[in-house]
């Protein structure tokens, strides 16, 4: 047998094994800027207007993208979602994101449309004023803080002197729904 050929063959299969970790650092493209309305607003009851709309059922495109979710880690400080939230997710004026309550879900949709279109008791809107990409990229950390992404795609390091853990090694908290808004008072 060629031996050229056996080593070209050899180098072939180590890199189809490994092209699918290739997305995990993927760098996407900046994407359109920020709209002034929302898609798909937000229905708290089930009564609606004409034909019944199925409900949003929205997937995070960068939840298995470690860049993305460290972007996400960037932005939550530069939109200062750590003045409410704080520094690592662990609450302070709003409600703390590393634990296993969800007060209106834990998926991607639901955090979406939480940042999107804001929330009774000081969550404000940020629909319109965040790009789409950037919401998603939010979305994808918020879920790392209370290790709903998987080990490999959470930011590793923690950028800050507070003595948390870092993301990666969060422990995965299974969530509850239904955890009660905070009172204004």
């Amino acid at each position: 047998m060629n031996l050229p050929f056996v080593q070209r063959l050899c180098a072939c299969v180590v890199l189809l094994a490994l092209l699918p970790g290739c997305y995990r650092e993927q760098r996407p493209l900046p994407g359109a800027p920020a709209t002034a309305s929302p898609t798909d607003p937000l229905r708290l009851s089930g009564l609606q207007p004409g034909e019944p709309r199925a409900s949003a059922t929205a997937s995070n495109p960068f939840e298995e993208n470690a860049y993305a979710a460290s972007q996400g880690k960037r932005l939550f400080k530069q939109y200062n979602c750590a003045g409410c939230h704080g520094g690592g997710g662990g609450g302070g004026m709003g409600p703390p994101l590393m634990d296993d309550k969800w007060i209106y879900g834990q998926d991607s949709a639901n955090i979406y449309a939480t940042i999107v279109q804001g929330r009774p008791n000081g969550m404000p809107s940020f629909g319109g004023h965040i790009p789409e990409e950037q919401l998603w990229q939010l979305v994808a950390y918020v879920r790392s803080l209370s290790g709903q992404l998987s080990s490999a795609v959470a930011p590793a390091r923690g950028d800050s002197l507070s003595p948390g853990k870092a993301e990666q090694r969060r422990e995965k908290e299974e969530p509850k729904e239904g955890g009660q808004p905070q009172q204004a008072q």
